[in-house]
């Protein structure tokens, strides 16, 4: 499947999980809106629905950038995500209220309120949207994670069926540079370019067989052949691939790296 495809599939599948949670808030009604008739509650939960994820789906590159780079746990993280993001999404609803007249300035009070009422489902919201975002994407025609890890030896040039060289597009070949974890995906580049499979990174590391590499960074597994040139700054280090691609470095890692003479 090409990135263009999956980026569809998945947004289209995202926005019908908004589509599930905006029906069922429009059900029951919370903080007063069931006085409101149901095409109307429909409507705006429907809008909120779209508009949240529009505001709270960016944050998911942001925590998965900070889980990798700070190696902490993603609940605290997305906790962070949700609270920096429910002060927009407060201040568009309450926009949204007065249309098409411009509202009045809200006291302290009101305003706190409002955020807590907006934070309130939009964390569960987020929560929710994260479960059933893992449980659709298993369930959707996406190419699933390998039911066992493969062995480490496995030979490259053997003719047992590969889970990560059988997701790869032809084109791209068999010559794998560097695999880069992002989210629940694995992207796998290659001298001719690169692709994303549903894969956990540790598991598509066992599935290279002999191929020479090191795990450099928490997400980041690179082939020894592959490494151009060491780029340092300051204390930062990070390697030079092929195609112009750079890994960055961990610096727990770096000793390893210089036992191995790769540095």
């Amino acid at each position: 499947m090409s990135n263009r495809a999956l980026f569809w599939r998945r947004t289209l599948t995202d926005l019908a999980i908004m589509t599930v949670i905006a029906v069922f808030l429009a059900i029951i009604g919370p903080f007063g809106s069931i006085g409101e008739p149901f095409p109307v509650r429909l409507l705006t939960w429907l809008a909120f629905a779209y508009l949240g994820y529009v505001i709270y789906s960016p944050m998911g590159y942001w925590v998965d950038r900070a889980h990798d780079a700070l190696a902490l746990p993603k609940a605290p993280l997305w906790l962070v995500a949700v609270v920096i993001g429910t002060v927009p999404m407060t201040v568009v609803i309450y926009f949204i209220q007065f249309m098409p007249d411009l509202p009045p300035l809200p006291t302290p009070e009101q305003a706190l309120t409002s955020y807590f009422y907006v934070f309130v489902i939009g964390g569960a919201v987020t929560l929710l949207f994260n479960v059933l975002g893992r449980y659709a994407e298993r369930a959707e025609g996406i190419p699933r994670r390998p039911a066992a890890p493969v062995p480490s030896q496995v030979s490259l040039s053997s003719s047992t069926s590969n889970p990560l060289y059988d997701q790869l597009p032809p084109e791209l070949g068999s010559d794998i540079v560097a695999l880069e974890m992002e989210d629940h995906y694995v992207r796998v580049h290659t001298a001719l370019g690169s692709a994303l499979v549903l894969m956990r990174l540790r598991d598509a590391m066992q599935l290279l067989g002999d191929l020479e590499g090191m795990q450099v960074h928490r997400s980041w597994w690179v082939a020894r052949a592959a490494v151009e040139d060491v780029l340092r700054d300051g204390r930062n280090i990070r390697l030079k691939l092929a195609r112009d691609l750079e890994a960055p470095v961990a610096r727990a890692k770096v000793a390893d790296l210089k036992d191995a003479r790769w540095i």
